[in-house]
């Protein structure tokens, strides 16, 4: 079997080993990307196709007319025209769980260098005020513990329950949101209680049309004016012009981002265009670790062998 994998540079820069996946099929071809205009021809002869942002349509599964396995390596697959594939009898697989202790590792970095005021006490070294302080300890900038404060979670799957377990070794107390407009279950409180008692907010649901925007003008002025915000799920689930002006209004305290709604920002964002001291935003990078990597290169090559041996697993589609 043939296989391609259109966009290897999003996954690694040369430090993960790719071995397990080249041992799964006979003849493979790895590109770093491959632009729009390319991707019918180069998948138009292959049986196994691995994609992690490259856009998978109709017209291209369609012109495919060897395939018969695409991989999509990340969890989330809307680059994939799930329709299309199922028309073909195409298995569509994903990849679960990889990512798990890179992201949460920086949801709490995150949390702490906001919490703390990180940022603000190291400018204020740089600038030499501690230099020439009086006192041997900079108190211009007061901080809480995070033991006691309340954290509240935004999508309680797996992410979401793994920032909680270590939530609980900080001390910190749990709410967890009902999904809007539902029944509010055991266990969980209304969007606007959580939005109303949290400390720290923190979002891990996936982008759809009843989270587009979930986070907008109204939400953050039922905030606390000292919450905390943190979003490494979709760009799109905080409204980014309306944050900047939270922020600027002292609506909340401080906010961090590890995703914006286009990514590159290319034709900028309005994030980018402020420099506050307490705004965070970092180059979707809380899911890279290099062993989440490397966890999901190997899951890539389990689900081939999986596909091969007749037993597919990771089924999306």
């Amino acid at each position: 079997m043939r296989g391609i994998f259109l966009d290897l540079g999003t996954v690694s820069d040369g430090d993960v080993d790719l071995e397990p996946l080249r041992a799964t099929l006979d003849d493979w071809s790895i590109r770093d990307l491959t632009p729009a205009g390319e991707i019918a021809a180069a998948i138009g002869d292959v049986e196994v196709v691995v994609s992690n942002k490259v856009i998978l349509d109709s017209e291209a599964i369609n012109n495919a007319t060897a395939l018969k396995l695409i991989c999509v390596a990340a969890t989330g697959y809307n680059n994939v025209d799930l329709s299309a594939a199922q028309e073909r009898a195409i298995v569509v697989c994903n990849v679960r769980a990889y990512a798990t202790t890179s992201v949460v590792e920086h949801v709490f970095l995150l949390i702490l260098a906001l919490n703390r005021r990180y940022m603000e006490h190291v400018e204020a070294v740089k600038q030499g005020r501690w230099q020439s302080a009086e006192r041997f300890s900079m108190l211009d900038f007061p901080f809480r513990e995070l033991s006691g404060q309340t954290l509240g979670i935004i999508g309680y799957g797996e992410l979401g329950r793994a920032v909680a377990g270590v939530a609980r070794a900080f001390g910190l107390q749990i709410l967890v949101a009902e999904r809007a407009g539902a029944t509010v279950r055991p266990g969980r409180v209304s969007l606007e209680t959580l939005y109303r008692k949290a400390d720290i907010i923190t979002l891990h649901c996936p982008l759809t049309p009843e989270t587009e925007n979930l986070l907008d003008i109204d939400a953050f002025r039922k905030m606390r004016h000292d919450a905390i915000v943190i979003n490494t799920a979709r760009g799109g689930i905080v409204n980014e012009a309306d944050l900047v002006q939270a922020l600027q209004t002292g609506e909340i305290a401080a906010a961090a981002v590890d995703v914006l709604t286009c990514e590159p920002p290319v034709n900028g964002n309005p994030l980018l265009e402020v420099q506050l001291p307490n705004l965070v935003v970092t180059p979707h990078i809380a899911w890279a670790g290099r062993h989440a990597r490397q966890r999901l290169i190997d899951e890539l090559a389990e689900n081939i062998r999986a596909f091969r041996a007749g037993k597919p697993r990771n089924r999306v589609g």
